[in-house]
C-alpha cells in the first residue's frame, strides 16, 4: 500500500520574489494605499535575542478572539521564545508590543485549525502559506500532526505594558 502525502505542505513563494515583493509590502503598509492589505498584513519589527541584527518581517496577520498573532514555521520565530519586544505595523497604527512563542502543540494546532476554518480552504492555503492535500480542510488532527513535523509556531502579540 503506498503511504499518503502530508496533509499540510508549506507552500510560501519562491524566496527570489518575496527578497522584492517584501520590501514593497513594508513601503505599502505605511501607506493608505494598502488598502485592506493594512487589516490582513503587518510588519513585525524585533532585534534578534542572540544576534542583536534588527529584523523588519512584513507578515500575515491573524486576530483570534481579539488577540493578534503571527503563525509561522520560520526560525526567526524563535527570538520570540521568552518573549520580546517588538514594533508591530498593523492596520495603519504601529504599536509597542510583547510577542511570545507559543510552543504548546494543542494550542498551536487549535490557532492553525481555527483560522483555516475561518478563512476556507482557498484562502486559508493562500493566507496562510500552506498546501493542503486535495485541497481539503485538514482534521484538528492533522494540524497537530503539521505542527511537530513543519515546526509550526505562533507567536502572541500583546501591548506592553
Amino acid at each position: 500500500m503506498t503511504e499518503q502525502s502530508n496533509a499540510i505542505t508549506v507552500s510560501h513563494p519562491p524566496e527570489a520574489l518575496l527578497r522584492v515583493v517584501n520590501p514593497i509590502m513594508k513601503l505599502l503598509l505605511h501607506t493608505p494605499l494598502a488598502g485592506a492589505a493594512r487589516n490582513q498584513l503587518m510588519v513585525v519589527d524585533f532585534t534578534g535575542r542572540k544576534s542583536g541584527r534588527h529584523y523588519s518581517i512584513p507578515l500575515s496577520a491573524y486576530v483570534i478572539d481579539g488577540i493578534l498573532y503571527a503563525m509561522t514555521g520560520k526560525t526567526w520565530k524563535n527570538n520570540f521564545r521568552d518573549g520580546a519586544a517588538a514594533q508591530v505595523l498593523h492596520d495603519g497604527k504601529t504599536t509597542t508590543m510583547r510577542g511570545e512563542l507559543i510552543t504548546d502543540k494543542a494550542h498551536v494546532a487549535d490557532l492553525y485549525s481555527r483560522c483555516a476554518e475561518s478563512y476556507g480552504v482557498k484562502r486559508a492555503e493562500r493566507a496562510m502559506g500552506l498546501g493542503f492535500r486535495d485541497h481539503q480542510m485538514p482534521t484538528h488532527d492533522q494540524f497537530a500532526e503539521a505542527v511537530d513535523e513543519l515546526g509550526l509556531r505562533a507567536i502572541r502579540f500583546t501591548p506592553a505594558a
